[in-house]
């Protein structure tokens, strides 16, 4: 049996780490506020980027799929409350199991700390195919009683054009927040968790 914790138990493990729980609040608070501010790139003629998923796929990288999917959970939920979600509508949960996905992929992709534009691309391409595209055009059906196959045709394209942009996005987002954990006291020579060197 091997000695070597699979990454679940791995990321698991950060939780016991103060500097995991400081980071992955602030990491959350941050994706409130762009959110809350609507900060986001706008693309004509329709087209914007929000800038939330920089935060997400940071807590993903630095600290594991378990810790990403309890990060989504707790952003989708204060985000629901913060933003006014009683004024919109009842809560649906479908939105908070499309967060724990997207967390898993960042987790599963990014996770520990390396970031290649390889896994960058597999990261992105998979939340914006199941979550985006697959999982929030279904909660879209639920919730708003439009056909799903007309909210594909929206929704597919749309995914498509902005991919590139933000697999470039996330490659140079994810080489700054390396580089500014790498930075923090107390991290070992910015070495990447269990010895791995980045791609």
């Amino acid at each position: 049996m091997s000695k070597t914790p699979n990454i679940f138990v791995r990321s698991l493990r950060e939780l016991k780490s103060t500097r995991c729980l400081a980071l992955t609040a602030l990491l959350i608070a941050a994706n409130l506020a762009l959110d809350l501010m609507g900060l986001e790139l706008r693309l004509p003629p329709d087209l914007k980027i929000g800038l939330g998923f920089l935060t997400n796929a940071s807590v993903g990288m630095l600290f594991g799929p378990a810790v990403a999917m309890m990060a989504g959970v707790c952003t989708d939920l204060l985000g629901y409350f913060i933003g006014g979600g009683f004024t919109m509508g009842g809560y649906f949960p479908g939105y908070t199991l499309t967060a724990v996905t997207a967390g898993l992929f960042w987790g599963l992709w990014l996770y520990p700390r390396r970031v290649s534009v390889w896994r960058a691309i597999g990261a992105k391409t998979c939340i914006n195919v199941f979550c985006n595209i697959g999982l929030n055009t279904l909660w879209l059906t639920l919730t708003g009683g439009k056909a799903m196959a007309a909210l594909l045709a929206i929704r597919v394209p749309k995914n498509l054009i902005l991919l590139p942009i933000e697999i470039v996005l996330l490659y140079f987002g994810m080489k700054v927040v390396q580089r500014l954990y790498a930075a923090l006291p107390g991290v070992p020579g910015g070495e990447c968790a269990a010895g791995e060197k980045t791609m």
